[in-house]
């Protein structure tokens, strides 16, 4: 399980030490040298289990999908990121960590809103 890319479809090949991991991220922290550069891929899809290779000098849109189940192995990453959450206890209990952000509403005085007393000084 790839800690770096969620949805990792596929794991490749190294083609430096020929073993097999989720992206060259963990190649990178596993190994002590640098992930070799080839034109010739090999892949492990995860949902059917089965090895291919993918000549990538030549490479195709079709070339997206495992030949053996059609698996989509070409997707936009999913990194993990950090989430900020409040620590504390639940806070329908306890809501002393919550903050009221609401506006207290200011009431502007007419002449509707006034007394009867406060409307006949402002006629005189």
């Amino acid at each position: 399980m790839c800690k770096h890319i969620l949805n990792a479809q596929v794991a490749i090949r190294a083609p430096c030490c020929k073993l097999w991991f989720d992206c060259s991220e963990c190649h990178a922290e596993v190994q002590a040298h640098k992930l070799a550069k080839t034109m010739e891929m090999a892949f492990l899809c995860k949902k059917c289990k089965k090895a291919f290779r993918k000549d990538m000098s030549a490479y195709e849109e079709s070339d997206e999908y495992c030949p053996h189940c059609d698996n989509h192995y070409v997707l936009e990453a999913k990194t993990p990121h950090a989430v900020v959450g409040v620590e504390g206890e639940d806070a329908r209990v306890d809501a002393r960590m919550l903050k009221d952000e609401r506006v207290k509403q200011i009431h502007k005085q007419s002449v509707f809103m006034a007394d009867d007393d406060d409307f006949a000084d402002r006629l005189e």
